[in-house]
């Protein structure tokens, strides 16, 4: 089970911006918010980015495995990628762990 962002947003924004909700661009944002990725640009473009709101990201599956396909393909370091994507190197390399079978997988049949 999921949280329903769409609803948690449209919440928020009737509550602190009523304004926002009559815009077209939001609304059409509100009806694409499938994964973490989603939420976190939606998040981004609506509200000011604060240090404090970095401690509460959390990133699915998809999301993760795709900012390292992203770094593995571009030959980025994980010093780029945590100051790119306002993550930390710890967990960047927490993920590689992780994922790191997959990825190999991944990167092969993209060779193909």
């Amino acid at each position: 089970m999921r949280p329903n962002y769409k609803k948690i947003y449209q919440d928020m924004l009737k509550m602190e911006y009523p304004e926002k909700l009559k815009d077209p661009k939001v609304k059409d944002l509100l009806e694409k918010l499938h994964t973490s990725e989603d939420v976190l640009k939606f998040n981004e473009k609506l509200f000011k980015q604060s240090r404090e709101n970095q401690k509460l990201k959390t990133y699915d599956r998809q999301t993760m495995l795709k900012l390292l396909q992203y770094q593995k393909k571009h030959g980025h370091s994980t010093s780029y990628m945590s100051r790119k994507y306002k993550i930390s190197r710890t967990t960047l390399s927490k993920w590689k762990g992780m994922f790191e079978e997959e990825l190999e997988d991944t990167m092969k049949s993209a060779g193909k």
